[in-house]
């Protein structure tokens, strides 16, 4: 069976590119991804919510391409409950510039997944309410002060010392043995990869 994507989620991914710059879209398993620009996305987004029904912003998530320019990559997963539809975005943002449009004013649970987005991968929302409101992005995850972010690909497995002692552990975490410990070789990737399994 070949899954599609519905002709309406077709029709609203042409609507856009009959409005705005549409770089590339990609069908893949019934799922449509549209790759749109970072200066047009804020307008793109607020015409997917409020002409094509996608009024629901399921998730945002970031991607790190290390070692490529444009190295992030964000990503944001909307739906249609009308039409129990979903539509993927993306656009690239660079290392240089590695800021977004906050679109919290059209969807009030993007506030939670912006600072997850800076907390784990240091791009910033400079439009965010905490922006305007203490003049930085609070992280979510991390504890205040802490200086790195650790979802970068070149942020080691162990992590990293920190000089905030008193708040938390900052000590490089100590893998040998661990259940989360990749192993160098030439296995597969699941033989590599960290993930829990039973230690030998």
């Amino acid at each position: 069976m070949k899954l599609e994507a519905s002709a309406a989620t077709k029709k609203d991914a042409a609507a856009i590119a009959g409005k705005f710059t549409v770089e590339k879209q990609v069908e893949f398993r019934g799922e449509l991804t549209l790759v749109v620009t970072r200066a047009q996305f804020h307008d793109i987004a607020r015409f997917a919510k409020e002409q094509l029904g996608y009024t629901y912003l399921v998730d945002i998530s970031s991607v790190d391409h290390f070692g490529e320019e444009p190295r992030y990559e964000m990503v944001y997963e909307l739906q249609n409950f009308e039409r129990v539809e979903n539509l993927r975005l993306k656009y690239t943002v660079s290392e240089d510039d590695a800021t977004a449009p906050s679109v919290v004013d059209l969807w009030p649970t993007a506030d939670w997944h912006e600072r997850e987005v800076f907390d784990m991968m240091g791009i910033t929302f400079p439009g965010h309410p905490d922006v305007k409101a203490v003049g930085h992005l609070r992280r979510i995850l991390m504890w205040d002060g802490y200086p790195f972010y650790p979802l970068r690909k070149d942020f080691p497995l162990a992590g990293r010392d920190s000089d905030t002692p008193d708040v938390a552990f900052s000590r490089v975490a100590p893998l040998a043995g661990g259940p989360f410990v990749t192993a160098p070789g030439t296995g597969n990737t699941e033989e590599r990869e960290p993930r829990s399994r039973a230690m030998e």
